[in-house]
């Protein structure tokens, strides 16, 4: 699932006029990106959900099929926030665990392949371990960007916590289990911080650190570093 509902106030007035994950980065849409990188690691059935200025959305994508994928669209009218979001495409997600990834970040080189087995009953050494403390969720965190140098977990031995002395940020990927979000109408509007930060005291949230290329595209000035001309080595 691409998370594509967010009204992107801090993009205006870029986003005045054109939803946040249609913005181009490198002349490819932010949207775009995850979608080749999905389809390349075998990921082609895709969900989108989206609010504000939607109808663009699927006018951009379509069904899906010009980037060899099969994309399903959860339209909210007005947005229901991750959690939310998610509790409202269930029908469309299936029974079994599945991947999001926020539409507004760039992360060109994430190899989606990755998500396949994470949520396993081993762990990532391949040791069993009981079906009680199996993780819901399993999240992707990468270096502390300027704009949150304090971070949002810490990771034990591939444990997400909620405090520690070093602290990263949530990447905006993660993988999850639908009965995570049994708490959650659908329909209603929900974050999903508190029920992350809910698993993780209970020690039922894995993750690890991903140290490849990854941006916020949160502001103008972010998006217009992304895209300034490359500079050519000296030789």
């Amino acid at each position: 699932m691409i998370f594509a509902a967010g009204r992107g106030e801090r993009m205006r007035p870029l986003t005045d006029t054109c939803p946040k994950p249609l913005l181009k980065v490198r002349g490819r849409p932010l949207i775009v990106w995850h979608i080749l990188n999905m389809v390349r690691a075998g990921i082609s059935d895709i969900v989108i959900n989206h609010a504000h200025l939607g109808h663009m959305i699927e006018e951009a994508l379509g069904d899906g099929s010009q980037y060899g994928a099969t994309i399903a669209y959860s339209a909210e009218g007005t947005a229901l926030e991750t959690a939310g979001g998610i509790a409202k495409a269930r029908h469309l997600l299936g029974d079994e665990p599945f991947v999001t990834v926020a539409g507004d970040i760039y992360c060109p080189h994430f190899d989606f392949s990755k998500v396949a087995d994470v949520l396993e009953a081993n762990d990532p050494w391949g040791n069993p371990h009981p079906i009680d403390k199996r993780d819901v969720a399993w999240l992707y965190l990468v270096k502390n960007p300027a704009h949150n140098l304090k971070g949002d977990f810490a990771l034990h031995n591939y444990a997400i916590a909620n405090e520690g002395e070093e602290k990263f940020t949530f990447s905006g990927i993660g993988v999850y289990r639908p009965e995570m979000f049994d708490s959650v109408t659908p329909g209603d509007k929900a974050a999903l911080a508190p029920i992350l930060r809910e698993y993780a005291a209970r020690g039922q949230v894995g993750g690890e650190v991903y140290r490849g290329d990854w941006t916020d595209v949160g502001t103008p000035e972010r998006l217009a570093q992304l895209n300034a001309p490359l500079i050519p080595a000296r030789s």
